[in-house]
């Protein structure tokens, strides 16, 4: 019977130790001989023989079982590969079946594993980006943006309410610029952003991403699929972000109660990590972004025309309109176009400064952030009142302004903006031979001079004094005095009408009481 390897080393050392094979046979609890034939096996460079495995019950259904997970592809289960053997007739327990399924299964992989070709990243040349699920919002789903620079190990990471065009390539922007460069490629799988669809296996780039790349001088690149090596890095980044950003009962964070609060914990957990050592480097990314840098080509000036939102032409009325709401804008920019996107709970609105050519194309210099308005519902729109100067009054009727038509009227409004205003006050109360006394106002102005008449006509719309023999006593007392007074007003609380307050003193002394009792 072939020894255990325990039992081999004890005859071994007990040999060394007695130099006799009797007295190593007593210590070792074996016969002389066999200590004497393995002492003889070692010493002549042989190789005790291994035990050979006894006869098991499962032995007559290995064939079976190799079948199934060649068939299979080895993904068979075993409790289903125990199922069909017992309908077979065997009866050995499920242990038994998982072991030998276990064995076969890893002979058969010999051979048809897949090997990776370690990926040493270079600097300046790879960029990786990828998406997690993030928190929930107000009962709103988020987008965490995940992008690792591949060679100083620099993560970025950036919340988004989706993943569409228009939020990637934003994303994408914010990114390269918290960078300060761009690599030569962009590397991620294959969303329908980026990868339209296949052929014979080959991706078809998405006409947007390929003008991206050549805005940014980059090359977007889509990894193979199950390819751990070249695009691991940021799947770590999006596993890692996710575990400390999304509440969990692990991490014990809190929700957010906003958008913004979700972009403040995403900026503190970047500055955080990438200032802690990285095992692979044992150098902190931010140092060896500093290093990286010099490889990366500088970012144009303005970001790629789709990272600034949906087009949006803005009315006559300065207004755009942004899921069926109106929205106002700062004046100049009527008949423009603007860009417009969502970012958090706020509408950012982006154009040129108005003294820019309305001619200009995207790849110019003016663009700039125009407004930004927290983001309505249908049926109420966001007017901002310094978006319309020339019109005062918001909502109010609008006042009427004086326009001459025949000589008359052009000489009494040249008298000043006092002469506006009585106009304007008169008509309003609807004054009895308005154009008689317009005409008194002008010979007023003749005699007394346009300065003191002007006041007055302003004195008399204030007060509402439009008497035939008013303007004139205005006048006269404007000539009388160098200051005027304060304006009092008549009203219920201050009445000329004698009252009874004095009876109740009468009623009130001691001697009408006593008169009454």
């Amino acid at each position: 019977m072939t020894k255990s390897d325990a039992e081999l080393m004890e005859i071994f050392s007990a040999y060394d130790l007695t130099g006799c094979a009797w007295s190593a046979a007593q210590l070792a609890g074996c016969d002389p001989k066999t200590v004497q034939r393995y002492v003889t096996m070692r010493d002549t460079g042989g190789v005790p023989p291994e035990r050979t495995s006894r006869a098991r019950s499962i032995d007559a259904f290995l064939a079976k079982i190799e079948e199934k997970i060649e068939r299979s592809g080895g993904k068979v289960r075993a409790d289903v590969v125990h199922k069909d053997l017992v309908a077979m007739g065997f009866r050995g327990s499920e242990r038994t079946t998982r072991r030998a399924v276990a064995a076969i299964k890893e002979s058969w992989r010999t051979g048809r594993r897949r090997v990776y070709r370690p990926w040493v990243p270079e600097p300046g040349m790879w960029l990786q980006w990828d998406w997690g699920e993030g928190p929930r919002i107000a009962g709103r789903r988020t987008q965490l943006f995940c992008a690792w620079l591949a060679w100083s190990k620099y993560r970025v990471v950036l919340p988004a309410w989706d993943q569409t065009l228009g939020s990637l390539t934003a994303c994408l922007d914010a990114a390269l610029r918290t960078i300060g460069g761009a690599p030569t490629y962009l590397l991620t799988d294959n969303p329908r952003t980026v990868t339209v669809e296949h052929i014979a296996k080959i991706p078809v780039r998405h006409p947007q991403m390929v003008e991206l790349g050549r805005h940014y001088g980059c090359v977007v690149h889509t990894c193979e699929p199950f390819d751990p090596e070249s695009k691991g890095g940021v799947e770590n980044t999006v596993k890692i972000a996710k575990a400390d950003l999304v509440p969990t009962t692990t991490n014990l964070r809190s929700s957010y109660g906003s958008f913004a609060e979700l972009e403040d914990a995403c900026a503190g957990w970047t500055e955080q990590i990438n200032h802690r050592s990285h095992r692979a480097t044992h150098r902190p990314p931010i140092h060896m972004l500093e290093e990286e840098r010099a490889h990366l080509h500088p970012l144009p000036a303005e970001p790629y025309a789709l990272a600034l939102g949906e087009e949006r032409l803005v009315g006559e009325d300065r207004t755009i309109r942004w899921g069926d709401v109106r929205y106002s804008v700062p004046p100049g920019h009527e008949g423009r176009k603007v860009w417009c996107r969502v970012h958090g709970d706020e509408l950012v609105i982006v154009g040129r400064r108005a003294h820019d050519g309305p001619g200009q194309q995207i790849g110019g210099a003016g663009l700039a952030e125009l407004w930004r308005h927290q983001l309505s519902t249908p049926g109420r729109p966001r007017i901002v009142e310094a978006h319309y100067p020339d019109h005062p009054g918001g909502n109010g009727p609008r006042q009427p302004r004086p326009r001459p038509q025949t000589k008359a009227e052009e000489r009494f409004l040249a008298i000043g903006p006092g002469a506006e205003a009585w106009l304007i006050e008169a008509a309003a109360t609807g004054v009895a031979r308005i154009r008689a006394k317009m005409a008194r106002a002008i010979e007023l102005a003749s005699l007394v001079g346009v300065e003191r008449v002007d006041a007055a006509l302003g004195l008399a719309a204030i007060h509402g004094r439009f008497g035939d023999g008013d303007l004139a006593s205005i006048c006269d007392h404007l000539a009388r005095s160098s200051t005027i007074g304060p304006t009092s007003r008549a009203d219920e609380n201050h009445s000329a009408q004698p009252g009874t307050a004095s009876w109740a003193a009468i009623r009130a002394t001691p001697q009408n009481r006593d008169n009454r009792d």
